[in-house]
């Protein structure tokens, strides 16, 4: 247990009738839930966004979101209380909770997805919070508290799309085509990387090409430049002997997805795990039955990933050193509107993090 529990907290929550980023509500006293035997309160020392936290208030994200939910999912901070029957952590751990609160490992089940954060159940932003044990994860001593805000979804997400399927997990000298400059792309580039395979990414922001070959990208393609990207990627991939990308990390979706299927190898892997573009205009041809057929490749949803991929994420991590690249702004809980904002206008290079002062 600790000396002193808090009975409230400050954080917010979202007016989605609102429909706009005036539904962020900043509550300055939150209840805290009580501390069961199986629990942890949490002191959240950062929290970071991802494209869903800015798509639930504006109304974009597809699946049910709960009332006046706290939002975010991706955070970190450290364990000030236990329930008496709590094992694996104590007072002092630095954690995350996990993106699902019950997914241990296997396939994502109905039971699994309703446990997920900041959508149907309460997130993280907020100063305190009570998770169960098995919800949360200790975070190695080489990453600070921003570097670990970063893991539970867009991390985890890039882990699980290159190393998730079995019998096709990334090896050393196959070929990555990474999407933009956002958390999961970067992810993928670094794990990638530090593996020893290859990367083509794509940006639409000459300002990024730059950052991106400095992390480690074989070549830039610019997608605003060239609309034919894959089979730029493609072709390029093909000059240095290969056949396309084993794994394609799709963040665009349905406007995307065309050229993924042009980049992508025989036998290759596409990860869809976003939909940054929308929707396909009206009469602009949508991709199909017969395009996936004819590229001969796994086309697999991605839902982030269980607590034991966590966990080898977390030793590939600490074994090759990799830290996250977390953009060079960042705010206070007062300005999580600010921080929505910047996400949405994509400033931003890496993950956008709010602090959160003690």
């Amino acid at each position: 247990m600790a000396s002193s529990i808090p009975t409230t907290t400050s954080g917010f929550r979202i007016d989605l009738t609102a429909g706009s980023f005036d539904g962020l509500r900043l509550d300055p006293s939150m209840p805290v839930a009580p501390l069961g035997p199986q629990d942890c309160l949490v002191a959240m020392h950062a929290v970071s966004l991802n494209y869903r936290d800015i798509a639930m208030p504006l109304r974009l994200y597809p699946a049910y979101t709960k009332e006046d939910v706290v939002p975010c999912s991706d955070g970190a901070g450290v364990v000030v209380a236990v329930g008496s029957d709590v094992k694996s952590l104590k007072v002092g751990d630095q954690v995350c909770p996990t993106f699902f609160q019950d997914f241990e490992d296997g396939y994502p089940t109905k039971q699994s997805r309703a446990s997920s954060l900041g959508g149907l159940n309460d997130g993280v932003l907020r100063k305190h919070a009570v998770f169960g044990e098995k919800g949360l994860i200790k975070v190695p001593k080489f990453l600070g508290a921003k570097e670990a805000s970063t893991l539970p979804c867009a991390a985890l997400t890039a882990w699980n799309a290159l190393f998730g399927v079995e019998g096709r997990a990334l090896k050393r000298g196959d070929w990555v085509l990474t999407q933009g400059s956002g958390g999961v792309s970067i992810f993928a580039l670094l794990f990638a990387r530090a593996l020893g395979a290859h990367v083509v990414a794509t940006t639409g922001d000459k300002g990024k090409e730059k950052r991106l070959r400095d992390l480690g990208a074989d070549i830039v393609l610019n997608y605003r430049e060239d609309p034919k990207w894959g089979i730029a990627a493609k072709e390029y991939i093909e000059r240095q002997g290969g056949t396309g990308a084993q794994h394609v990390i799709e963040v665009g979706g349905e406007t995307s997805m065309e050229q993924s299927l042009k980049a992508v190898a025989p036998e290759g892997v596409i990860s869809i795990i976003g939909f940054l573009g929308g929707e396909a205009a009206a009469g602009e041809r949508r991709t199909g039955f017969w395009d996936c057929f004819a590229s001969a490749c796994l086309v697999r949803g991605v839902l982030v990933g269980s607590k034991r991929q966590f966990r080898d994420m977390l030793a590939f991590m600490e074994e090759k050193g990799i830290r996250p690249v977390i953009d060079g702004k960042t705010w206070k809980l007062e300005q999580a509107r600010e921080a929505y904002e910047y996400l949405r206008a994509q400033k931003f290079f890496g993950k956008v993090v709010i602090e959160i002062e003690e």
